[in-house]
C-alpha cells in the first residue's frame, strides 16, 4: 500500500486532510463544501448564501454552482434565482443509502431503546465538522427533543461529536482541530478544553456524557464504533432532557443502555462488512440491571460483537487497532 493510501486509511478519509497534508485538490473540496450547504432537499439557496455558508468568494461560488448545474448536482431555479439539490445528487444519495443493508436492523434496535427513554437515540457518521444521524429513533412520549434522519449536528457542541473526537488517534484529532479553529474558533476552543477529560471518561467508562453543552435543556451521552466500511468511527447516542436526567442518573440508569446498545450495533457493522448476514443476528436490548459497577463494562460493550477477534472492549474505545493492540489513548 502506498503512503497516500496509508495515509487516507487510518482514521476516515479525512485523516490526511485535517493533517494538513498537500495532497487534497481544492477544487473538488470545494465543490463538496458547496453540496454540504444544502441541508435538506428543498433547500433554495444563491451564490451569496452559499459563500456566506461556504466562506468562499462568491465568483468561486459562481464557477462551482454553474459546473455542478452542468452535472445534475444541483438545478437552478430562475424565478427564485437560487438554487436546489439536482436529480443527480439525489440519485447518487438514494442508491448509497439503499446500497446500507444494515440499517433498517440499526434503525429497529435503536426504536427498541427508545421505547425505554423518553429520549432520542441515534446512529451518527462523522462530516468534518459535524455528524450526521444515518438512523435516528424517538420515545413517543420525547419532550422538547426533535429531529430526523439526515440531521446534523455540531462535534464541538454534543456528547456524539466529543466522544467520536476522542476516540481519534493524538494527530488526527490535532489535525481535527487545527481545521476547526480555523473555521470557529468558539467551536474548538470548547472541543480542546473538554478532549482530555472526554479521553480519560470514555477509557474509564466506555462512553462520553455531556450535559447542557448544546443545551442547558439536554443532557447526552454517546459511544463511538469503528466502523470498517467508513474506515472512521460511527457513533451511538442518547439525547433526553436535563430536567429528567442529570449526569449521575445517565451513568446509573441510560449507561448500561448504550452499551449494550453499542454491543449490538458494533456487531452488525462488523458482520455487514465480512459479509455476514444480519438477519441471522438475534439481539435483544432489553433493560438490564444497573446495580453492577459501570466501569466493569467487557461484558455489555463488546463493540466487535460478531467477530473472530477476542480482546477487551476497553482497547477498541480508543482506535480500534488503528493504534498497536493494547495501548491505552493518551
Amino acid at each position: 500500500m502506498g503512503r497516500r493510501s496509508e495515509r487516507l486509511s487510518k482514521q476516515g478519509m479525512i485523516a490526511s486532510d485535517l493533517a494538513g497534508e498537500g495532497d487534497v485538490i481544492q477544487v473538488v473540496s470545494r465543490a463538496f463544501d458547496v453540496l454540504r450547504c444544502f441541508e435538506g432537499h428543498e433547500a433554495r439557496l444563491g451564490n451569496l448564501e452559499i459563500s456566506n455558508r461556504c466562506g468562499l468568494p462568491r465568483s468561486t461560488v459562481s464557477r462551482l454552482t454553474h459546473t455542478l448545474t452542468r452535472m445534475g448536482q444541483l438545478v437552478y431555479l430562475p424565478c427564485d434565482q437560487k438554487y436546489r439539490i439536482g436529480p443527480s445528487a439525489v440519485a447518487m444519495s438514494t442508491s448509497i443509502v439503499q446500497g446500507l443493508q444494515l440499517r433498517n436492523l440499526i434503525r429497529a434496535r435503536l426504536q427498541e431503546v427508545a421505547e425505554q427513554v423518553p429520549g432520542t437515540v441515534g446512529f451518527l457518521i462523522p462530516d468534518r465538522f459535524h455528524l450526521v444521524y444515518l438512523e435516528y429513533a424517538r420515545a413517543p412520549h420525547a419532550l422538547g427533543l426533535h429531529g430526523v434522519t439526515g440531521s446534523r449536528i455540531a462535534m464541538a457542541r454534543t456528547s456524539a461529536g466529543n466522544a467520536y473526537s476522542a476516540a481519534l488517534d493524538e494527530d488526527v484529532a490535532s489535525g481535527l482541530l487545527a481545521e476547526l479553529e480555523r473555521e470557529n474558533p468558539s467551536d474548538a476552543a470548547i472541543l480542546r478544553e473538554r478532549i482530555e477529560r472526554n479521553r480519560a471518561m470514555l477509557r474509564e467508562r466506555g462512553y462520553v456524557a455531556a450535559c447542557g453543552l448544546w443545551s442547558p435543556h439536554i443532557s447526552g451521552i454517546a459511544t463511538p464504533i469503528w466502523s470498517p466500511q467508513y474506515q472512521t468511527f460511527v457513533v451511538v447516542n442518547i439525547g433526553l432532557l436535563s430536567a429528567m436526567y442529570g449526569e449521575q442518573r445517565l451513568h446509573d440508569e441510560v449507561a448500561p443502555l448504550l452499551l449494550k446498545l453499542a454491543g449490538v450495533v458494533g456487531g452488525l457493522v462488523q458482520n455487514a462488512e465480512s459479509g455476514l448476514s444480519g438477519g441471522a443476528i438475534a439481539h435483544d436490548v432489553r433493560p438490564t440491571p444497573t446495580h453492577k459497577k459501570l466501569n466493569n463494562t467487557e461484558d455489555t460493550h463488546d463493540l466487535e460483537a460478531g467477530t473472530r477477534r477476542s480482546r477487551p472492549a476497553r482497547i477498541l474505545r480508543a482506535a480500534d487497532g488503528r493504534r498497536r493492540q493494547g495501548q491505552a489513548p493518551a
